[in-house]
């Protein structure tokens, strides 16, 4: 009866009373995923265009390539976008109030901050077209796996710790009530406290689970080493905001006895793909234009290199950022998918930009490595690998079994390491626990300093 409520209910009155279109844009989410692939970028160069067009005349930052991009912008709004250079957070951050048009109502517009995970963390504006844009493209994605508006859920998230216990009270019952949500807070996954944990899932009934994926696996060991099965049957797990690795999700798929979905999004990028019933991710390509550029160069790449993601949020009007480096890493593919869809693919998704390990040569190693290797020792609860220098990284180990049976494997790994890395040491380190960040993520991969300063 709730999510109906929410469904039928609440969202009509929050159209009619606010304004809100979600749903109206959901509904032009629905009937362009099917388009050819053709036809979809055809869509794509006509929201660039009149971007462009609202950039160069209203955005100061975009105000100096008014002359050199309006003869082009119709003709190939592609070509126009590529005049302009990237934009990382800190040129974005050093020049915040350039960035927002002047045609913006600055009484309606919304702050908001990336997590900052990265050293970089990010304030910006928005309006409530974006932000709605971006509700639209997450529920489109959710309803390929039969999740729909109203569905109860549980969150594993980060929860509000600066809340008083009265605000606290008051925000999980506007998140029960308006959302259908209760949340399980990522810093307290405790074995000792997992009965109460499945007994609270168990009376909420959801219809899927939702969270970051470090705090979803760790949620799932606890119930498989406490020996007791999940209650219900959900229809999908929705991990986002951290790399999603194959281990996890198997760990994940076997305990919940559900699939896992793969959400991929950023604060200041909104939702960029979403995992299919097929397993391929499949770019929001109506709500943004999503480039690969090489890492070192910043020139455009082909479909199916990796490279640094970069991307133009084709919806957002208040504040522009052409060409946003958002810090991941990847590859884009065209390739038709078996569920129909005619969005562009992600195709490979490697993580953050932080989370690539550089040798002393400038050979790029993704961190992934290490999860590949540690996952094969029985013992390892955490780890964090933190690459100090292009010589040093310490790996970090949170070890429940005989320390030194996984020291003996740890040794092995550092070896390896050692050799994918030209000869980096790496320093093992046992610690009793590995804090996660403020936001509630657990980072497993960490460079300390930035590509440029690699010669």
């Amino acid at each position: 009866m709730h999510k109906l409520f929410i469904r039928h209910m609440l969202y009509p009155m929050m159209e009619r009373w606010k304004g809100n279109r979600t749903r109206a844009f959901l509904h032009e989410l629905r009937a362009t995923e099917r388009l050819s692939q053709e036809e979809i970028i055809v869509l794509q160069k006509k929201s660039l265009a009149k971007l462009l067009h609202h950039a160069i005349h209203t955005v100061p930052a975009y105000r100096p390539y008014q002359q050199e991009m309006r003869d082009i912008i119709d003709h190939d709004p592609i070509q126009a976008l590529q005049r302009l250079p990237l934009l990382d957070k800190i040129t974005f951050n050093q020049n915040r109030d350039a960035y927002l048009s002047t045609t913006a109502d600055r009484t309606s517009l919304i702050l908001n901050r990336t997590g900052g995970s990265t050293g970089n963390p990010a304030a910006f504006y928005m309006d409530r077209y974006t932000v709605e844009h971006y509700e639209a493209a997450r529920w489109r994605g959710l309803s390929w796996h039969d999740i729909h508006i109203g569905d109860p859920s549980v969150m594993v998230w980060g929860s509000p710790i600066e809340l008083s216990q009265r605000q606290k009270w008051t925000y999980e019952w506007k998140e029960r009530l308006l959302k259908n949500r209760i949340m399980i807070s990522a810093f307290d996954l405790q074995a000792e406290k997992i009965h109460s944990i499945l007994t609270k899932i168990r009376d909420f009934r959801p219809a899927y689970m939702y969270g970051y994926a470090s705090a979803l696996f760790m949620l799932a060991k606890l119930i498989r080493d406490a020996r007791v099965r999940f209650p219900l049957k959900l229809k999908g797990v929705v991990s986002t905001s951290e790399t999603l690795h194959e281990y996890q999700r198997e760990l994940m798929r076997e305990v919940f006895r559900s699939p896992v979905i793969n959400e991929y999004g950023a604060r200041d990028g909104g939702i960029i793909a979403y995992e299919c019933s097929h397993g391929k991710m499949h770019i929001q390509a109506e709500n943004l234009w999503l480039e690969t550029v090489d890492i070192r160069t910043k020139q455009p790449l082909s479909p199916g290199e990796d490279g640094l993601l970069v991307v133009t949020d084709l919806h957002n009007f208040a504040m522009p950022r052409l060409r946003y480096e958002i810090g991941d890493y990847g590859a884009i593919s065209y390739r038709h998918c078996a569920c129909g869809l005619g969005l562009p693919i992600l195709d490979r998704l490697s993580g953050r930009v932080e989370e690539l390990f550089v040798t002393k040569h400038g050979k790029f190693v993704h961190g992934q490595i290490f999860a590949h290797m540690i996952r094969q020792i029985d013992g390892v609860e955490q780890y964090q690998v933190v690459q100090h220098d292009v010589d040093n990284l310490t790996l970090k180990v949170v070890a429940s079994a005989d320390a030194e049976h996984v020291r003996d494997e740890l040794d092995k790994i550092a070896s390896r390491a050692q050799e994918v890395l030209e000869g980096a040491d790496v320093q093992i380190e046992f610690t009793d626990s590995i804090p996660p960040s403020a936001s509630g993520k657990l980072r497993t991969s960490i460079r300390e300093f930035d590509l440029h300063e690699v010669h």
